[in-house]
């Protein structure tokens, strides 16, 4: 199987544009995803998917939990700064930390907070489990940052009545 090909095939479902931040008290650090998707409501569970050299990992597992923080239209340079190698520097990026310690991105349209409960093997990725802890919806008003053949885009349409 071609890697390139199914990233194309696969780059025709549309999915959220996220940005995993994770950290301790003095540090905070993310990266954009979007292979993130909602598990079960009961218990209340989510997964991301994270390549294995990822400088997330060891963050991660110290922490031990992390918040996914879906993106508004207007955040795509946000999303580029975490896709880069070198997106560890986050200070000057608004956030708030969660009751949990954790730091949730202050403009984000709706956030998760949650705790890793699982990490499986996934070829090059890990898929990461958590439980969430708490939520929120800061942006409601906002039109999400979606991603779809490769490129990020704003979804700005509401959808049509049928």
């Amino acid at each position: 199987m071609d890697g390139r090909v199914l990233r194309t095939v696969c780059g025709n479902f549309a999915t959220g544009v996220t940005v995993i931040t994770t950290g301790g008290p003095d540090d905070f650090t993310g990266t954009t995803v979007n292979s993130f998707t909602s598990v079960s409501l009961d218990p209340p569970l989510v997964l991301f998917c994270l390549h294995q050299r990822s400088r997330l990992h060891p963050v991660l597992r110290e922490s031990g939990g992390f918040v996914v923080n879906f993106l508004t239209g207007r955040q795509e340079p946000l999303a580029r700064a975490f896709a880069g190698r070198d997106a560890g520097e986050a200070r000057n990026v608004p956030h708030h930390r969660s009751p949990e310690g954790l730091p949730v991105l202050s403009e984000a349209l709706a956030f998760l907070v949650c705790r890793l409960i699982g990490n499986y093997d996934g070829g090059d990725h890990a898929i990461l489990l958590g439980e969430v802890l708490d939520l929120g919806v800061p942006g409601h008003d906002e039109n999400p940052l979606i991603f779809y053949r490769g490129s990020m885009r704003v979804l700005e349409d509401e959808p049509a009545n049928t």
